[in-house]
């Protein structure tokens, strides 16, 4: 092969490396596909592939840049000189169990189930961290403060992908404290839909179990069949 020809092809790649090795890829992919391009084989942090799931949670750095950057590696476009490993990692941020059948104030109750929300610094590392440009510090304030339906309206896009859980340095899960905002607001201070209740009782009841149970046998070829009709 001529020097001209290598030049030309290298020209129709781009530099990668990914979990520290190096690669020459097609422009234009994804992290994920990049992955897969260069024979990555994923179990985990694969989803949706449309940044709704929150399975990918990435970190990445580009060219010239010392910055350790966040994002969902289904959205973000590789470049020449990235350096990117898919962390798809579980993050032990904190989970506990709560019954909301059984609280009386939710607003006090935050802070029995994730007393550390109260330490938030105003770092904002949580917000840096966000790949769904969330303002997540001043969301674990409004719930800090009680404010649950503007936390509720902050918290709606996460997609519970946990990546501001490793930068917070007051040990906060801001995700968790988001989405036990979201969970309260919607069961003590919104006004209930009767459709929504009378579904959520008609399954309680077993109305659509035998459905269920014929759908769980059915091989995927019929049911994507029976899901274009």
């Amino acid at each position: 092969m001529s020097v001209t020809e290598t030049q030309g092809r290298a020209s129709e790649t781009i530099a990668v490396e990914i979990m520290g090795k190096k690669y020459r890829i097609p422009p234009g992919l994804t992290m994920l596909q990049a992955m897969w391009h260069t024979g990555h084989e994923l179990v985990r942090g694969v989803g949706c592939l449309g940044a709704v799931c929150g399975a990918c949670p990435s970190t990445y750095r580009t060219k010239g840049d010392t910055k350790i950057k966040t994002t969902l590696a289904c959205q973000t476009q590789v470049e020449d000189g990235m350096s990117f490993s898919l962390t798809a990692s579980y993050y032990p941020d904190k989970k506990v169990v709560y019954h909301f059948d059984e609280m009386k104030d939710p607003k006090q109750d935050l802070f029995h189930y994730y007393p550390e929300a109260a330490l938030c610094r105003n770092c904002d590392a949580c917000t840096v961290a966000c790949p769904k440009g969330i303002d997540v510090r001043t969301g674990v304030w409004k719930a800090v403060f009680g404010d649950f339906k503007d936390a509720s309206d902050l918290f709606l896009s996460c997609v519970m992908c946990s990546l501001c859980v490793p930068v917070c340095i007051a040990d906060i899960a801001p995700n968790q404290v988001g989405l036990f905002a979201r969970r309260a607001q919607g069961i003590f201070f919104e006004e209930k839909k009767p459709q929504l209740s009378l579904r959520v009782k008609e399954i309680a009841d077993g109305k659509f179990d035998t459905e269920w149970e014929r759908l769980m046998t059915l091989p995927d070829e019929a049911i994507q069949a029976e899901s274009s009709v």
